[in-house]
């Protein structure tokens, strides 16, 4: 009952994760039909047109291993395991030389069945023991279930289609032979043609069997891969984080960011401001600053902070707001600024010197002083 209430609950469509973790367990849409029907096909081109060549090829090679059996001189001892081995070796490369084609058509044959499914993934999981595969109720379940009733008509299906294309064939020949149509020294190629024609016949009835069992399954695989509204809570947990410790992580940060920046303002030597959006606290002491460092920076809100802390403690706060601008994007905290800014820096510097000096003058270039010293 609750598996029922479980399945009607699953209306969403599934998520790439979901779809991925199936994958990786070799969940995938497979049929057994495109084997099949592939498996046929391949003797059908067989039929048609290697085994003419491949049977006289094998005939040839037999017959010269039987030629050759009164001429082989087979000593005794390890001289005549060794002269034995030798002419089987000889046999089997031939044997195998004329066999080629058949085992190239059959494996590809056997993967074009494979690739034409689509997907294909390899993975452990699918042989790993489960306690699902032995246990009675699961079995009944799947005895009863539309997967398996669908497999029964299907199976049922090609029996019939087999049996009905065999049936018509077998008449058609033995009327011919009983008739006296055929001569004896063709019944090897009438075989031939019969036979292939049946492979034919079959074929093209397997292939819309097969066309549809893909469809089928793939429906089937949607279908049990879908959602319920609280699988896609919980993997939007499992990914994103829950969202209460999300917040109380992102609070601690702030915090930490603001405890950080009540700490390194007081220290910094000018604060470079928007004068509203922006703020960069930078430092700079002669012996032991190669150049100005930057020590806080922020936005907004914690632009407002920074420059609150700066007149609380007499940092100079100078407004230029490109300059503002431009070090808030590129100025990382606790880094030396980049050197494309220095000699703009320089000035502010030296202008912020010479007010700690009491040397009054007029802010650089660009600049102009908010609060003074």
């Amino acid at each position: 009952m609750a598996d029922e209430e479980d399945k009607q609950n699953k209306t969403e469509q599934p998520t790439e994760r979901k779809l991925k973790k199936a994958r990786d367990q070799g969940d995938v849409p497979a049929s057994k039909e495109t084997g099949t029907a592939m498996t046929v096909f391949s003797l059908m081109i067989l039929s048609a047109f290697l085994i003419p060549s491949v049977g006289v090829g094998l005939v040839g090679a037999l017959r010269g291993m039987i030629d050759m059996a009164g001429q082989t001189d087979i000593g005794s001892g390890a001289r005549g395991l060794s002269d034995l081995a030798a002419a089987s070796s000889a046999m089997t490369r031939e044997v195998g030389r004329v066999l080629a084609p058949v085992f190239i058509v059959m494996i590809l044959g056997a993967l074009f069945g494979v690739l034409i499914q689509g997907e294909t993934v390899v993975s452990l999981e699918r042989i790993k023991p489960k306690g699902s595969k032995i246990s009675p109720v699961a079995g009944l379940k799947r005895l009863f279930s539309a997967d398996t009733m669908v497999e029964f008509l299907k199976n049922t299906l090609k029996v019939a289609i087999v049996a009905a294309i065999g049936t018509w064939i077998a008449r058609r020949a033995v009327s011919e032979t009983w008739m006296g149509i055929l001569p004896p020294e063709g019944l090897l190629a009438f075989i031939r043609s019969e036979v292939t024609t049946m492979l034919i016949a079959t074929t093209v009835l397997l292939v819309p069997i097969a066309i549809g069992d893909i469809l089928w399954k793939r429906a089937q695989w949607t279908k049990k891969q879908k959602m319920s509204h609280k699988e896609l809570r919980d993997e939007h947990k499992e990914s994103e984080g829950d969202p209460h410790l999300k917040n109380r992580r992102t609070d601690i940060r702030r915090e930490r960011a603001r405890q950080r920046i009540a700490v390194a303002v007081p220290g910094a030597s000018v604060v470079i401001t928007n004068p509203t959006h922006y703020a960069v606290a930078l430092r700079y002491e002669p012996g032991r600053d190669s150049a100005p460092v930057c020590v806080a920076k922020g936005a907004d809100h914690v632009a407002a902070r920074i420059r609150k802390l700066a007149r609380e403690n007499d940092v100079p706060i100078l407004e230029n707001k490109p300059l503002a601008r431009s070090l808030h994007a590129v100025a990382e905290v606790d880094e030396v600024v980049p050197v494309e800014h220095w000699q703009a820096l320089a000035e502010i510097i030296s202008f912020v010197m010479d007010l700690r000096r009491n040397i009054r003058r007029a802010p650089p270039a660009g600049s102009s002083l908010r609060d003074e010293l």
